[in-house]
């Protein structure tokens, strides 16, 4: 039943990790798909594997860290046999793989290391095959009319294209997002609201991700996703004021054509064949843009500054189609306008390279402590705060106690631990929040602690 293969791999336990690594760089480079299977012996005899907190972050680090092109690789704990079991798959079309620096193929059961010829001759010969030209599972059924309309008229009013809206098959036809009448990936990202694509934004207490106050997940197709993260941005950015010589004006910290820009660039030049969605996340000190898409290490950001480097497109049907409706720009010019807009505004921003993809971070001003403010503006800015955090504070309230309301109405016999693991908030803060609703008449408790259960007061 067990039985090590061309696409199949027995490691005893994770002690092996980095010769599973090399076996399915092998076997992706021989059959495009791999499974490496932790605590099995090679003869098939099922040994178990000891699972700690880190040891499935562990083994798909290693794989992510040592492998390229990157392999991002599907980790999960099965029980086989009635022993913990780490499988290990993957799938890729991007040959040759390389693992710690050298390509191998596979051999029966063994690895071998790939020929300079082979590896040579598999290059000249490799076929440039995108993504984002695959065939779609979905169809034209799944294809929201609203959103292509919506995709035409932006597009004609930046005159970007010279042909009118008859049906959605036709549009999809002339932009070059059908292939044999099918839907192609492109297509589905951009025009379904159902697919593969998520945005997590959050708010966090502090500098680091330990507390957050808010956290929120979208799905959609691109165009809905990029205005959903840009409203959640601009509604949890600091504003102020200002009077000066005219008519009020709204000041925001970070300038809000640079969100813009590095949201529609995370969503537009990300790894879609990567299944960790993007993310926004704001810091007390920062506001982070992050997309799983690995920066070219033939270039570095800063070399876009100047505006004379060209970029390399990862997608280019869907950049074509987000340039067609001004929801990008010209390719390469992203990160020049984020900078200049940032350097105007008296802003720091950082372009960073990770392991597991890139990352925009804007340095949020202290205006707090005055920082980039007169004495006017600081004072304007002070009571922006106050209305703003007293609106803040009463939207939080509100959406806290109707989530707390909702849980109990899904269980009414629910626990305060319950409450608090669901919801994040402490045990105290379930306990405070329970008791608000008690007095407000809005909840009810009937019976003891213990045994007891929750009634929500229906009004009418």
């Amino acid at each position: 039943m067990f039985k090590e293969s061309e696409t199949v791999e027995f490691k005893k336990s994770t002690a092996e990790l980095k010769g599973a690594v090399i076996s399915m760089v092998a076997m992706l480079n021989k059959h495009c798909r791999a499974e490496v299977y932790f605590g099995i012996a090679d003869d098939g005899t099922v040994l178990g594997q000891t699972i700690g907190q880190m040891t499935l972050k562990d083994v798909t680090q290693a794989v992510v860290d040592n492998t390229e092109p990157k392999v991002f690789p599907k980790v999960e704990v099965r029980r086989i046999e009635g022993k913990d079991c780490i499988v290990v798959e993957a799938q890729g079309i991007n040959s040759p793989y390389f693992a710690y620096g050298r390509a191998y193929i596979r051999v029966g059961e063994s690895d071998k290391i790939m020929s300079a010829h082979e590896i040579e001759t598999r290059m000249q010969s490799k076929k440039k095959f995108l993504w984002e030209s695959e065939i779609s599972k979905k169809t034209l059924v799944d294809v929201n009319e609203e959103a292509v309309k919506e995709f035409m008229s932006k597009a004609k009013a930046a005159k970007r294209i010279d042909f009118n809206f008859v049906d959605v098959k036709t549009t999809l036809h002339k932009l070059s997002l059908l292939d044999q009448k099918q839907l192609t990936r492109a297509a589905e990202i951009l025009f379904c609201d159902e697919n593969s694509m998520e945005v997590q934004a959050a708010i966090f207490a502090g500098t680091d991700k330990l507390t957050f106050l808010d956290i929120k997940s979208f799905k959609g197709n691109i165009f809905t996703l990029r205005q959903q993260a840009e409203i959640y941005v601009k509604e949890h950015m600091k504003w102020r004021a200002e009077l000066k010589g005219g008519p009020r004006k709204e000041i925001p910290e970070i300038p809000v054509e640079a969100i813009r820009e590095a949201v529609g660039n995370s969503l537009c030049h990300r790894d879609f064949s990567n299944p960790k969605g993007n993310e926004v996340a704001i810091f007390k000190d920062r506001i982070e843009i992050y997309n799983p898409g690995l920066f070219s290490q033939e270039i570095n950001p800063e070399d876009f500054f100047t505006g004379g480097e060209h970029s390399i497109l990862r997608n280019p049907l869907i950049a074509e189609t987000m340039y067609k409706s001004k929801d990008i720009e010209r390719w390469g010019s992203g990160i020049k306008r984020i900078h200049d807009e940032c350097v105007a505004a008296g802003i720091r921003v950082e372009f960073k390279r990770l392991k597991t993809g890139f990352v925009v971070i804007f340095y949020r001003p202290k205006w707090e402590e005055g920082e980039g403010l007169d004495q006017g503006d600081q004072k304007s800015w002070e009571k922006s705060r106050a209305k703003t955090n007293q609106r803040t504070n009463q939207k939080t309230n509100q959406k806290t106690n109707q989530k707390i309301l909702n849980l109990i109405g899904q269980n009414s016999k629910i626990t305060i631990e319950e409450l608090a693991q669901t919801t994040g908030l402490s045990f105290a803060g379930v306990k405070y929040n329970l008791n608000k609703l008690k007095k407000e008449n809005m909840l009810k408790r009937i019976g003891p602690d213990k045994g007891g259960y929750w009634e929500i007061v229906t009004k009418g």
